[in-house]
């Protein structure tokens, strides 16, 4: 089985490679009187010759656009289609940057994505994360309640096929985007999963999802141990959160863990906003772009949060939840227990255009407020402790079986004495 997916994968990946080669030394379509008309060979090695003495300058690109254009209309044998042609080009313009977090964003994709970050979307309800090096996709966590969860899907299974098409390697936003559809329409999503000889088929009705960015329970009465979960920084986020540390907060609570594991990361100034609930003042995170322009974050709540905090981190805790580790890290504001974080220290920016499509761009990098750039290498923690093995592929773990939970709320009992 797993010989066969990785010959799949790597023949995919040369395919991908070869698509990106050809688009990206291409950008615009150009209209051509010479429509359906021969082109003799002379002529193209002529034009071949001229592109060499200098190859990159743009009316170069627009030159060689011009003449594969006429190629193509001339001797293509099928018929193209003229949006997906112009969208390869401009995705090959894109994937030519070799960068895997900007991409290229259709109208359809670009909506969905607005939809994604306002934390209501329709969907199947799971947590998906891409390995920038292979580009094997991979379910996270499956939502409770939602079409995945009761599909059956399982974290860490591999996302092989959507609706019959390979999607390993593909840019994960555009993946995301053939997952979700209207409402109560089916996908098919096919699945390797660790002991199972055969991919595996899931028919999935697409529902309504209000993705649960925050859970949070009162863990121990006695000691009055807080708990909140944050599976994503979303603009709905940020009032949950303060309304999660509000309501603990009239019950007494006496110290609190923030659960970041598994979360991918979301919106800059969600996790600035919930840091500066946390911190009194400072510089929560600055950034820096290409011209070392640099960018800073303050806290400037008048509110300060005094009581004993705790976070824990795995390596899926990615972008903004390494933001957050890593500010209250560095203050020493909270403990911070688990596993070494993915390591993404770059920020991205969407640039909306005005015909409705977008593109995500790596505009800089960030810095935790003592300087530090963990892309590469991820936050540290300062108790480092590996989830139990059996417990990686439950859904839903019990508190009482969390190792890595019941590490925190030891830490915590200890600091609220």
């Amino acid at each position: 089985m797993k010989k066969r997916f990785w010959t799949g994968f790597l023949s995919g990946l040369i395919g991908a490679i070869v698509l990106v080669v050809v688009a990206g030394a291409t950008y615009l379509m150009l209209n051509d009187d010479r429509k359906n008309s021969v082109i003799p060979y002379e002529d193209v090695a002529a034009a071949e010759k001229d592109n060499e003495e200098d190859d990159y300058s743009y009316d170069k690109i627009v030159e060689k656009l011009s003449l594969l254009k006429m190629l193509i209309d001339t001797y293509y044998l099928d018929e193209v289609d003229p949006e997906n042609f112009a969208t390869g080009i401009y995705r090959g313009f894109i994937a030519s940057l070799n960068d895997p977090y900007s991409t290229y964003y259709t109208k359809e994709e670009y909506s969905n994505l607005l939809e994604s970050s306002s934390g209501v979307y329709y969907g199947i309800g799971a947590v998906v994360s891409q390995d920038v090096k292979t580009g094997i996709i991979t379910v996270v966590k499956p939502y409770e309640g939602t079409p995945a969860y009761n599909a059956g899907l399982l974290p860490n299974d591999i996302i092989y096929k959507v609706n019959g098409e390979e999607v390993t390697g593909k840019d994960l936003t555009e993946v995301v985007s053939k997952i979700k559809g209207k409402e109560g329409t089916e996908v098919v999503i096919t699945i390797y999963r660790d002991g199972v000889d055969e991919p595996m088929d899931f028919t999935i009705v697409r529902q309504k999802i209000n993705t649960p960015t925050i859970e949070f329970e009162m863990l121990d009465s006695r000691n009055k141990i807080g708990y909140i979960q944050i599976t994503e920084f979303d603009e709905i986020t940020v009032s949950q959160f303060s309304d999660a540390v509000s309501r603990l907060e009239r019950k007494g609570m006496k110290g609190l863990i923030i659960d970041v594991r598994d979360n991918p990361g979301g919106l800059l100034n969600s996790v600035v906003k919930i840091l500066d609930r946390l911190i009194y003042k400072g510089l929560l995170v600055y950034t820096e772009d290409k011209n070392g322009q640099r960018e800073e974050k303050y806290a400037d709540d008048s509110k300060q949060f005094n009581k004993p905090i705790v976070v824990l981190i795995n390596e899926n805790s990615a972008s903004a939840s390494e933001i957050f580790a890593g500010a209250l890290q560095d203050y020493e504001k909270a403990t911070i227990v688990g596993t070494t974080s993915f390591g993404k220290g770059i920020v991205q920016s969407v640039i909306p255009l005005t015909d409705g499509t977008a593109v995500k761009l790596t505009i800089s990098k960030y810095y935790t407020p003592k300087g530090r750039n963990i892309h590469g290498t991820g936050i540290t923690p300062d108790v480092e402790i590996e989830l139990d093995e059996e417990l990686k592929k439950m859904v839903t773990i019990p508190h009482d079986q969390d190792n890595q939970l019941q590490k925190a709320i030891e830490i915590i009992k200890d600091k609220i004495k």
